[in-house]
């Protein structure tokens, strides 16, 4: 790819990291993420009392000198079980951490979270939650580029340049909220759907200064919401299909797709994961993992099917995750477990 080509998509880069139309982060593997996705999700563990969890993504390497590198770590744990009648409060925490492009835009977040589940009679759960954290971004703009420092046939930072941020960095207090329903009539059915407003107090982000009052450097509320589900066929599958829609500044995603464990050990302790998924005009994503006790190790990649492609040759951005799930005691008697269909509830 030419240089004058990485520099525009730099440039292009570097354009929707300093708008405040500026998209959040993401993961193709979404249902991995469950803070990030809802803060309902916070303490819903329906396989054990507590949950650890982090990703890694790294995205459009193919086409930029420093690709997008995407990086979090989460954990929640489910308590005062044994003191409220049918329900429990859920409490988490999640750090996200995002590297982008030469100018090396850094995005450094940390939330806070809890939820409430409560049991309607025996085949429902109400779930509520918000969370609430500060968010920093930082900004070096020693090896950017910018239009008018174009020459002709090269950029050249050594040319000067109109651009001038007023700052380094930012940072501002972030705020979200989300419901989540679950519905299991039986042991092998179990139905799930949520919706989540995330920047409720719409906080400002901008390295710029007088900006005037046709700019809005507002970060715009994000919705999302999504439906998923697992189905026991029998005593070697699980079936979980999911669908996955959010929205942000007029700019929407939607994700849909299913997931499949195989029983390797008939006990359920080594589980083979297989998945494919679709992302909206975007991307094909096939996945493949491993669960082995309490973890599950997940690889996806995103195969580029925009036009993008004609630039990166598909080659979109590869994942991984790591989740464990965990009891504090595995001989307790309610664990809630039979909510979500298992192969070690058999």
């Amino acid at each position: 790819m030419s240089s004058i080509l990485k520099s525009f998509i730099a440039l292009l880069g570097l354009g929707l990291a300093l708008g405040a139309k500026a998209q959040d982060l993401h993961f193709s593997q979404f249902f991995n993420s469950p803070l990030t996705t809802n803060p309902a999700n916070t303490g819903f563990i329906p396989d054990g009392d507590y949950r650890l969890g982090a990703q890694f993504r790294d995205q459009w390497s193919s086409v930029m000198t420093v690709p997008y590198k995407t990086m979090s770590a989460f954990g929640d744990v489910q308590i005062l079980k044994d003191r409220m009648q049918n329900g429990w409060v859920g409490i988490g925490a999640v750090m996200l951490r995002d590297v982008a492009g030469s100018g090396n835009l850094t995005s450094n977040k940390v939330y806070g979270s809890i939820a409430y589940h409560q049991m309607l009679g025996l085949a429902s759960l109400l779930s509520m939650g918000f969370n609430v954290g500060y968010a920093s971004k930082q900004i070096n703009v020693t090896n950017l580029k910018f239009p008018d420092q174009f020459d002709g046939r090269f950029f050249d930072n050594k040319l000067p340049t109109a651009v001038s941020l007023a700052r380094p960095n930012v940072g501002y207090l972030d705020l979200q909220a989300g419901l989540n329903y679950a519905y299991f009539p039986t042991d092998k059915i179990y139905l799930n759907t949520g919706f989540s407003v995330h920047h409720i107090n719409k906080p400002r982000e901008s390295f710029f200064d007088n900006e005037g009052p046709s700019i809005d450097n507002r970060v715009p509320r994000r919705y999302i919401a999504f439906l998923n589900g697992s189905f026991l066929l029998n005593e070697q599958w699980i079936i979980n299909p999911n669908a996955y829609f959010t929205s942000q500044a007029k700019v929407s995603q939607l994700v849909v797709g299913a997931n499949a464990h195989y029983n390797l050990s008939g006990d359920g302790e080594n589980v083979l994961i297989g998945g494919l998924y679709y992302r909206h005009k975007e991307a094909v994503i096939p996945m493949i993992g491993l669960g082995y006790k309490d973890y599950a190790f997940t690889f996806s990649y995103d195969a580029t099917i925009s036009t993008l492609r004609n630039f990166n040759n598909t080659r979109g951005a590869f994942e991984f995750s790591l989740v464990k799930q965990g009891v504090f005691n595995k001989w307790q008697g309610d664990r809630r477990a039979t909510i979500c269909p298992s192969f070690k509830n058999m």
